[in-house]
């Protein structure tokens, strides 16, 4: 089995996301509060072990990961892969204006939210398949490392990257570390941390959910899963894969939306 953890947050507040305005892929840069939103987060997340970051091209997002980076304990000079598959959801002419102007579009259109696209805008089926076509890349290339490191090491993979998460997330039994070295899980291959946004997110984990039949924790529900993430919050999944089997990988989704960085103010955990 060949097990790796996927990290996902939302960029931080911009002045679009306070003022209720669809901003797709207009680059709008990060407010001060969604600059503080993003230290925050990463004061949260400054001992976990990253090996490899990914994130959309836009300013946001891009303002976001180097706000968590610039707090981590651990893995402050990793690089950062910047990639489109990663970007918002295209709303076309509805860009720019007023939420309440897309969802007037859509009952004109005689549709709903969100699964209307406005005049140069991207259906959730494009969006779904930037994000698989993205996930599976990923997935080759985590394989791909894993099946390298292995020719040129022995043993089990460490859990320092394991264990740097069980720190601030409820692993529990997910968790491949010493405490439950009898039951034979082996430890992470790799930590991915990926910024991006919140119409895809939520696009990303639908596919998760049901295509890939993703289990949830018991405190979760699928509503609650299906939501749009707030600013900054944070999802982690643990994408485990059955050594030597050309099949779909398991996904257990460790939490959602998790903001215990905000709480109390952005200076403290």
């Amino acid at each position: 089995m060949t097990r790796f953890a996927l990290t996902v947050v939302r960029h931080g507040e911009t002045r679009f996301n306070k003022e209720k305005i669809i901003q797709g892929q207009v680059d709008e840069p990060l407010s001060e509060t969604g600059f503080k939103q993003a230290a925050a987060a990463g004061v949260f997340l400054n001992n976990v072990k990253f090996t490899h970051v990914f994130s959309s091209d836009l300013m946001r997002t891009k303002q976001t990961v180097h706000g968590i980076l610039e707090k981590s304990k651990v893995c402050k000079d990793l690089t950062v892969k910047y990639d489109s598959r990663l970007r918002e959801r295209k709303y076309g002419v509805a860009e720019g204006r007023a939420l309440s102007e897309l969802r007037a579009m859509a009952k004109a259109a005689g549709e709903e939210c969100p699964m209307f696209t406005p005049p140069g805008g991207e259906t959730l089926d494009q969006v779904k398949m930037r994000g698989k076509d993205f996930f599976d890349i990923l997935c080759q290339l985590i394989l791909q490392e894993a099946g390298q490191n292995e020719q040129f090491s022995q043993g089990a993979p460490s859990n320092c990257l394991e264990t740097s998460l069980a720190e601030i997330f409820p692993l529990g039994k997910t968790c491949g570390s010493e405490s439950n070295s009898d039951s034979g899980i082996p430890g992470l291959v790799a930590s991915v941390l990926v910024v991006s946004h919140g119409a895809y997110m939520k696009s990303l984990f639908n596919y998760f959910l049901t295509d890939l039949k993703c289990s949830l924790p018991s405190t979760l529900n699928k509503s609650e899963f299906m939501s749009v993430s707030p600013n900054t919050g944070i999802s982690l999944f643990i994408v485990n894969f059955e050594k030597g089997r050309e099949v779909k990988p398991t996904i257990q989704c460790v939490c959602m939306y998790l903001q215990d960085h905000l709480n109390g103010g952005t200076e403290t955990r």
